[in-house]
């Protein structure tokens, strides 16, 4: 591969709902500029950007690849992204590096949940972004329908680049409305052919829009447009690269990845309109932590953020990086300034899929990978020992879904810890934690599909078999009323024997625990009284009800007796223990369940049936709110128990448009039907 300058590359996240065609896109792009000789098909397993084992098996993609293409004398880096939101962490991260979008529609399904969502995403950090209108071959496509509904969600910034020649199976090609020309497509082959005569005023008008887009960019091409002159070529370029960057205009291109129609104009459109790295009017979304925007400069020192990285089972792992100032070469010695430490990597590359492109330098702007850092993550800033510099780590939205799992047997306990270490630091939205208190190992992120994937790969790619298992719920146990026991441990059998003996009241507390002695006339040694709260302490580990932790108790050690010989500390403390289990059976009992705060993000026609279903989960709604987006926010609590697969249930509800995030609020007594069958459950494992 050549070497380019900063001002010849252009980054596009390749985006979309799943199913769109991003993948055969890349291919489709690959075999168009030369780079592949045959294009590889998804239904095959055999192309360039879905390589994994698990999106090979599912014919899906799951992770971001890089596929860098030459064209026109500039590199397009084309980061592709998995279609499903459930890796939302492998989209952002890839718009993050990128200076602009390629959405890709499939023309049959038009407007999908999936293009929506990266639609606003890309609106919230103003990202420049090209609409590709794929799979014009197919039946029952309507091309006016699709420009139609688009236009009715966002509005005439969306502008037809091109209109079809035919559509479905007598679709030929495309009219380039810039140019004014007409072509058929045989194959990967084209000619122009003369525009057809009852086609010729709706390119007129298409083409008045996108004059008029021009206009606005510019006060003297306004004064210009309304005296009806036209634009000169290069008034035409600077102001549609204007609008573009702007944002106030979107172009559509309508082509096929599978026939190659309008591939040609869509790469023309890349190079001609979407921004370099160190275009001055291009996004960036690096910025340093003391909020310092970033500038893509080659000629200042090296820094780089790790955006991807890829931990192959026999290659091992690749950190992804672009590039934001200086330059990267290979005899470098890197800097992890997010961790402070120094690291030393192997060779230095630039990836196509997963085929390594090996290069002595990497360039400000540009896109590469190295191998063999072990200290380094995603999200990691690199630079030089000079030049500390850190950029601020990209914001991930909290795991919405968890599953309890357990190893199938000891080897796969034995390799399961660092086997799901592998799988965060590929998706970093993917987490794993063993929860001290319920002593489950659980798996936590986005969605099911993700967390499916994640087992199937612990299978498929480490050899570790594992089993779904119930949640437990981390319940709590209290009392509501007191009681006054007696404690009593007295055991003799030849020799030195035990005694202790206590008498303690019991009742709620405000706080966590509470322990007070009123002991009187030393009827209970001073020097046992930490025995005394030591004993209840423990007890309190593992409550009378359910064996879950017990809180909000107060013990009030008030009197008790003791033998000269036979009394000891570990006697009192079995005494308490025993007044302990006593007194909380006698004081009302009562089970706590944890209470979460929901806050639910959804369109308007969705409200009725999210706000009845979180009343049958026993839920509360707290308030709405009307956002900017037009979207309401209802915020509820509901008992944890009842949201185990909230994350699946909203996404049904609301054909995936719907999302939450979810916190612990408090604790409150849960109801007897509740209480009694977590007893229940509880007294059957015990």
């Amino acid at each position: 591969m050549e070497k380019y300058l900063t001002d010849k590359i252009r980054n596009l996240a390749l985006v979309g709902h799943s199913g769109v065609g991003k993948t055969q896109l890349v291919e489709a792009l690959l075999y168009e500029t030369g780079a592949i000789k045959r294009r590889g098909k998804v239904e095959d397993g055999n192309t360039m950007s879905d390589f994994k084992n698990e999106e090979i098996l599912k014919k899906m993609s799951m992770s971001t690849s890089v596929i860098p293409i030459e064209h026109d004398g500039l590199k397009i880096n084309l980061i592709d992204t998995p279609g499903y939101f459930d890796y939302c962490g492998e989209i952002y991260g890839a718009l993050r590096a990128s200076e602009a979008a390629l959405i890709v529609i499939d023309a049959q399904n038009g407007l999908e949940v999936g293009t929506e969502k990266v639609w606003n995403y890309c609106e919230r950090i103003s990202l420049p972004r090209i609409i590709f209108l794929n799979k014009m071959e197919k039946e029952n496509v309507n091309f006016n329908k699709v420009v139609s509904d688009l236009h009715i969600d966002y509005g005439k910034k969306v502008i037809p680049f091109t209109i079809t020649l035919g559509e479905g199976e007598s679709f030929k090609g495309i009219i380039d409305v810039l140019n004014k020309k007409a072509y058929e497509y045989d194959g990967f082959e084209k000619k122009e052919v003369p525009i057809p005569e009852n086609r010729l005023e709706e390119v007129e008008v298409v083409y008045n829009e996108i004059a008029e887009v021009v206009a606005e960019t510019d006060d003297e091409f306004m004064e210009k447009f309304f005296n009806g002159e036209n634009f000169t070529h290069e008034e035409f370029m600077k102001g549609v690269t204007s609008a573009l960057l702007e944002g106030t205009a979107v172009p559509l291109i309508a082509g096929s990845s599978e026939t190659g129609a309008g591939l040609d104009i869509l790469l023309e459109t890349i190079c001609s309109y979407m921004p370099s790295p160190n275009d001055e009017r291009a996004h960036n979304g690096f910025r340093r932590e003391d909020g310092e925007q970033a500038s893509v400069d080659p000629n200042e020192p090296f820094s780089a953020v790790v955006f991807k990285t890829i931990v192959d089972p026999f290659v091992g792992k690749i950190s992804i990086f672009k590039v934001v100032s200086g330059k990267l070469k290979k005899d470098d010695t890197l800097y992890n300034s997010s961790k402070g430490i120094s690291e030393k990597f192997g060779s230095l590359f630039f990836l196509r899929g997963k085929n390594q492109i090996e290069t002595d330098e990497i360039v400000a702007g540009d896109i590469g990978a190295v191998s063999k850092l072990v200290e380094t993550e995603t999200s990691d800033t690199l630079t030089t020992a000079k030049n500390n510099i850190v950029y601020k780590r990209i914001k991930l939205p909290k795991p919405t879904l968890t599953y309890a799992i357990k190893p199938v047997s000891k080897n796969d306990d034995d390799k399961i810890g660092p086997a799901l270490q592998k799988i965060s630091q590929e998706d970093p939205s993917f987490m794993s934690s063993r929860n001290p208190e319920t002593k489950q190992l659980t798996i936590s992120g986005q969605g099911n599909v993700q967390l499916d994937a994640a087992i199937e790969e612990l299978k498929n790619d480490y050899g570790v078999s594992v089993e779904k298992i119930p949640l437990r719920i981390a319940f709590r146990e209290t009392i509501k009323g007191k009681s006054d026991v007696q404690g009593k441990h007295k055991k003799q059998s030849g020799g030195a024997g035990q005694y202790g003996d206590v008498h303690i009241r019991f009742e709620p507390s405000t706080e966590e625990f509470e322990f007070a002695e009123e002991v009187f006339g030393g009827s209970v040694p001073k020097n046992y009284f930490p025995a005394v709260e030591k004993g209840i302490r423990e007890a309190l580990e593992e409550g009378p009800l359910a064996g879950y932790p017990v809180v909000n108790l107060k013990a009030t050690l008030y009197d008790g007796s003791y033998h000269p010989v036979d009394s000891n500390e570990m006697a009192f403390k079995i005494a308490a223990s025993l007044a302990f289990k006593k007194g909380f059976q006698e004081a009302s009992p009562i089970l706590l369940e944890p209470i979460m705060r929901v806050e639910v993000t959804i369109p308007d026609e969705y409200m009725g049936d999210v706000m009845g279903d979180m009343n049958k989960r026993r839920g509360k709604i707290l308030g709405m709110e009307q956002l900017e987006t037009g979207e309401q926010k209802v915020i509820a609590e509901a008992p944890h128990m009842e949201l185990f697969e909230y994350s699946i249930d909203l996404r049904s509800m609301t054909a995936a448009r719907g999302s939450f995030t979810m916190e612990f609020e408090r604790y409150e007594e849960a109801p007897e039907f509740v209480a009694q069958k977590v007893i229940e459950e509880a007294n059957k494992e015990a």
